[in-house]
């Protein structure tokens, strides 16, 4: 009698170690399918949000790209062209990208280009500003008065000579003279119809980049 409970109990322990190691082992199987399914997931979220991340920057690009337009409004991208100088140098607008610039249509036989242009030249002078005089040369009697005009005023930057009034046309000039301010970017951040003081020129100057 106490052999068969003896074998009874020997049984029991046996059975119920079978069982524990196989519900243990079950236990562990499920900790690590959990911990891959989590692992996965978050694989899958990161990846998500590099995606988004990547979209939402090309979308940004292309708006910026967007907003970017060639115009003659202020945050317009200034037209750009290119004339000769009354020495017969080539000049171009868009070489002068990275330096703040001051275009300037003229003529000699407008009275406030005249009254102006003394300040023009203190201004050159005086900051780190490119000047383009455009005349518009086509109005001119002759070149010899722009000659003329430029010695007189002793004018140490370059006169451009837009001989067929492209570049005028392309501005939509109507008074002279018409002042466009372009920053470092050839973007206009200014623009003045008629004629401009030392003052006036200086504070726009401080407000481009």
């Amino acid at each position: 009698m106490k052999k068969w409970m003896i074998l009874v109990v020997v049984i029991g322990m046996l059975v119920w170690s079978v069982s524990d190691f196989f519900d243990s082992k079950e236990n562990s199987a499920e900790r690590f399918e959990n911990a891959d399914g989590e692992e996965e997931i978050e694989s899958i979220e990161e990846e998500e949000k590099i995606e988004n991340s990547e979209e939402e920057g090309q979308i940004d690009n292309e708006n910026k790209n967007e907003e970017v337009v060639t115009g003659l409004d202020i945050g317009n991208m200034a037209p750009d062209f290119q004339l000769e100088t009354l020495t017969g140098d080539k000049v171009k607008l868009s070489d002068f990208r990275g330096h703040r610039v001051m275009i300037n249509f003229w003529a000699t036989w407008c009275p406030p280009c005249r009254a102006e242009m003394p300040d023009i030249e203190k201004f050159h002078q005086d900051k780190e500003i490119v000047i383009l005089a455009v005349n518009l040369t086509d109005t001119e009697s002759s070149i010899k008065d722009v000659n003329k005009f430029a010695d007189e005023y002793q004018l140490t930057f370059p006169i451009l000579m837009d001989s067929n009034l492209d570049v005028s046309t392309l501005y939509h000039i109507h008074p002279i003279p018409t002042t466009y301010m372009i920053d470092s970017n050839g973007l206009i951040s200014f623009k003045a119809f008629g004629a401009m003081n030392y003052d006036m020129m200086v504070q726009e100057f401080e407000k481009m980049k």
